[in-house]
């Protein structure tokens, strides 16, 4: 019963981690086509507080109980390709959040980029999650 319990606060924290996955790279869009320096300037409040406050907790929380899930159940996972897979899918991830973290910092340097940039950017995390759910749900290998 404890295993159910921690599986979902782990989809809960998986759920919010990409809520601001998928909006930080939509802030970077209207940070770059925004000419206006005062938008600019709260829009890098936004990205701020959007990655320190929700989207860190809630990766760290994700990864926290999916290490806790699968030393539960380790008797299975070690014999099954699936999750492997989808802890390098998830360890990808790991680095997309860091990558947003490095804009936030260029951002504060006045480094600027094409919105179009941030525009393909935004889709990666889609095809991550699809990737998860369907290996998760699936279990394919």
């Amino acid at each position: 019963m404890i295993y159910l319990w921690i599986k979902a606060f782990h989809i809960i924290f998986m759920v919010a981690w990409f809520a601001g996955m998928f909006y930080i790279w939509r802030l970077f869009v209207y940070h770059m086509e925004n000419p206006h320096k005062e938008v600019k300037e709260q829009l890098a409040i936004m990205e701020k507080k959007l990655y320190k406050i929700i989207m860190t907790p809630a990766m760290i929380l994700t990864v926290l109980l999916g290490i806790i899930m699968l030393i539960m159940n380790w008797d299975y996972f070690i014999h099954v390709k699936w999750i492997w897979i989808k802890i390098l899918i998830v360890l990808f991830l790991i680095y997309w959040h860091f990558l947003a973290y490095y804009y936030i910092k260029q951002f504060d340097q006045n480094q600027s980029y094409p919105s179009k940039r941030f525009r393909v950017m935004n889709e990666i995390p889609t095809l991550i999650l699809i990737a998860v759910v369907l290996l998760a749900i699936l279990k394919p290998f």
